[in-house]
């Protein structure tokens, strides 16, 4: 029988201070009955002596100090998982939302979980396909990478993250793949637009939705993310399976970890946010990656969006060092109508090398991606020089550059929302596009990738 207490002697927003506690545990779950038995839930954030401050999920409307009673139930936020979480679509603190029933665990796990020791870490080294152009043929992801999307408000993040999860695949062996998608803070046409897009495509059948909505206790959204980790580590250390995670939107996140911690009366940091920030966000994204002697993997992809549009904004400054690069997606394409609107130059993948070439890809990949990306940089170059100095000013060869630029945004970047681009497709473009270019300025690639793969220039229409 769990001892009850009657002790509550403060309420503070989403904090409740409980005095006279024994055996009181960090991270503990705590069930709140309120006078009319209604249950509340909380976890345990610290203990000092005899006094427990509990945070509470369901927020503290209603709470009487004088008739709650508080139970510690001796345990941390737990999941219970098996196969048939595949196909589901559960709340942020992993209860069923899709009407379907009860999951029945083969195990239970603390959502809590710890990041992979980087003694036990495999080297991420393989290629995953996303049908984008603009991510496999220049800012490739590889199995086991965290590669964040660096998104800004009103840009099509949404789209192109609910893209990646139904095209996502691992080429070659057959082997098992699945898609964790958690989704904190969103709006519900957000979440609907989200469920459908999986159920219409079929791709729920190989994925998991956790879905925490904008009118849902900011609290849970800071469960949000250990959920679905917790549930794609046990898909891929458990069932071998292959998990690509996406998280949106980790600013939502961490707003929420703000929240609490102005709640808490914290020394606050940066903006506001509180000083463990990076510490919070690197225990999330250390969860992702390969172990030695598994054969599954977990490659996270968080999607967050800057605040005014500011790269140098603690989350996503925090984030671009503890993730092996970013994908940032840009307000100028969109303007033009371009879609996905990423802007590959100053986005970056660091295992791209790792992840591509001959077995991988193909052997003319590294070349090509280095080719591409420095004739895009000198195309926007002479673009900016004719914005000053008139296009008549302006060589041959630089107009050429600068048509390049053009083509390049409108035939590799732009593809549809539905479309799903092979990495030989993707490859295939890039080869036409670079014959808008003098070969003699093709200096990035070898001579037999020119004479083997490189168009007439008669062929490319």
């Amino acid at each position: 029988m769990l001892k009850e207490y009657r002790t509550v002697r403060e309420v503070v927003g989403p904090l409740m201070l409980v005095e006279c506690v024994t055996d009181a545990n960090c991270d503990e779950l705590v069930e709140i009955e309120l006078a009319g038995g209604e249950l509340r839930r909380g976890r345990v954030l610290e203990v000092n002596q005899d006094k427990a401050l509990v945070q509470l999920f369901e927020g503290s409307a209603g709470l009487n100090l004088y008739d709650s009673k508080v139970r510690f139930l001796g345990r941390s936020i737990e999941l219970g998982v098996s196969p048939e979480i595949l196909g589901r679509v559960f709340d942020g603190m992993g209860r069923p939302k899709d009407k379907g029933p009860a999951i029945i665990p083969e195990k239970t796990l603390d959502i809590s979980g710890i990041p992979i020791n980087p003694y036990s870490r495999n080297y991420p080294s393989e290629f995953i396909q996303t049908g984008c152009s603009a991510i496999d043929g220049l800012n490739t992801l590889v199995r086991g990478q965290k590669l964040p999307i660096f998104s800004a408000s009103g840009l099509p993040h949404a789209q192109l993250a609910a893209q990646i999860a139904r095209q996502a695949k691992v080429l070659g062996k057959g082997e098992r793949f699945a898609v964790v998608f958690a989704a904190m803070g969103i709006t519900f046409e957000e979440a609907d637009y989200f469920v459908s897009d999986f159920q219409r495509t079929g791709a729920l059948e190989r994925a998991v939705l956790f879905m925490n909505l904008a009118n849902d206790p900011a609290i849970e959204r800071i469960s949000t993310p250990r959920m679905a980790l917790t549930a794609a580590e046990y898909l891929a250390f458990d069932l071998d399976m292959h998990v690509l995670v996406i998280l949106t939107d980790m600013t939502n996140y961490a707003e929420a970890l703000r929240e609490v911690s102005a709640a808490r009366k914290e020394v606050p940091g940066r903006r506001g946010y509180p000083g463990y920030l990076y510490t919070d966000l690197a225990t999330l994204y250390e969860r992702a990656g390969r172990i030695k002697g598994h054969d599954g993997s977990i490659t996270l992809i968080p999607i967050l969006t800057m605040p005014e549009d500011d790269k140098t904004h603690p989350i996503p400054d925090l984030t671009g060092y503890i993730t092996e690069g970013q994908i940032i997606l840009s307000r100028e394409l969109h303007r033009k109508g371009i879609y996905p609107p990423i802007d590959v130059l100053p986005s970056l993948s660091r295992l791209k090398d790792k992840g591509i070439g001959a077995g991988k890809t193909r052997e003319d990949h590294a070349d090509t991606m280095n080719q591409l990306f420095a004739a895009y940089a000198r195309g926007k170059e002479a673009k900016d020089l004719a914005v000053i100095l008139g296009e008549a000013a302006l060589s041959e060869l630089d107009k050429k550059y600068a048509h390049f630029a053009d083509e390049f945004e409108d035939k590799y970047v732009r593809q549809g929302m539905e479309e799903n681009r092979s990495i030989e497709e993707t490859l295939r473009i890039g080869w036409e596009l670079l014959t808008l270019i003098p070969r003699a300025e093709l200096k990035r690639i070898r001579e037999e990738y020119l004479d083997k793969y490189l168009p007439e220039a008669g062929e490319k229409e």
